[in-house]
């Protein structure tokens, strides 16, 4: 486990979707405010291997340490990729390519912050979903999709990201809680955690999606437990490109997303900005929302 010299700031972002020019100058922009700080990325940094491979590669040259968790952007598979790999095989070519940029992945061992606010193992997870946030009055996988295809409302996932060897997304999910799972009781008892995931451990902060059927690609029910059992001292997340704080059962979930730029183009102040997980200097207002930052909705491509 490697640490700190006890300053310096532990920074997140997420849904940076270079693929678009507009937020591809946001990264431009974004710089740390000392040589300590570290930097989360959780996730749908890109959807070529070529502008995750440029993006990581522009961040890790600025920041002390950059740790990245997937999203399911990153593990699509697009026809415009030169990059074909699939499944398990795409993402362990990420793996391989972070690993060579000094990148800190969840096949990595858990980096500790010992700056301000720590000390706090740092844990980036690889978990996916499995339909288990099921919408209102379907009680199995296969009527959640059919009401989901019912409205139009789909994610792109069903198409592109593939499970391969696994026979099927929740396989290739409930595989990766079990062995996360593993990893996380290994890490001692007299330790707090800062885990990093591209969708939020806890089904809560989707009830304020727009389209609540989305919520069956966003996460899993296996983990609804982990903020307590692992002590987690923040729960870092993405995805929903609704950047907001919440507290859940006497613990803070940030998501910070980026989103597309028709998201962020409408919510106050500058886009982009980096969230300060530790140390906390500003608590959540009594609605739960961040005080600095927008409320967006959540849509349908993500």
């Amino acid at each position: 486990m490697e640490s700190t010299d006890g300053r310096g700031q532990l920074l997140a972002i997420s849904d940076l979707h270079v693929g678009y020019p507009e937020n591809r100058a946001l990264v431009e922009r974004m710089r740390p405010t000392s040589e300590e700080d570290w930097l989360l990325v959780a996730g749908d940094v890109a959807e070529t291997v070529a502008d995750i491979r440029r993006t990581l590669e522009v961040l890790a040259g600025r920041f002390r340490k950059v740790i990245w968790a997937p999203g399911n952007h990153e593990l699509w598979t697009p026809q415009k990729d030169t990059v074909t790999l699939r499944g398990v095989e795409r993402y362990e070519h990420l793996v391989a390519l972070c690993r060579e940029l000094g990148v800190i992945t969840p096949e990595d061992p858990y980096p500790v912050w010992e700056g301000p606010g720590g000390p706090v193992v740092v844990a980036p997870l690889f978990l996916l979903y499995d339909y288990s946030f099921l919408p209102q009055g379907c009680t199995t996988k296969e009527q959640g999709l059919e009401y989901a295809h019912g409205t139009g409302i789909v994610c792109t996932d069903e198409y592109l990201l593939h499970p391969d060897p696994y026979p099927s997304r929740e396989a290739w999910c409930r595989a990766r809680v079990a062995e996360t799972e593993r990893r996380l009781e290994e890490i001692p008892a007299d330790l707090a955690t800062v885990l990093v995931n591209h969708y939020p451990l806890d089904r809560h902060p989707t009830s304020i999606l727009r389209y609540p059927e989305f919520a069956m690609w966003c996460g899993t029910r296996l983990t609804a437990d982990w903020h307590r059992r692992f002590r987690v001292a923040c729960m870092v997340y993405g995805h929903l490109h609704i950047p907001r704080t919440t507290q859940h059962e006497g613990v803070r979930f940030e998501e910070v997303s980026v989103g597309y730029p028709r998201e962020w183009r409408p919510r106050p102040g500058p886009p982009g900005r980096l969230r300060l997980i530790l140390p906390l200097e500003v608590q959540a207002d009594d609605r739960g929302a961040a005080p600095e930052v927008g409320r967006g909705r959540g849509g349908a491509r993500r």
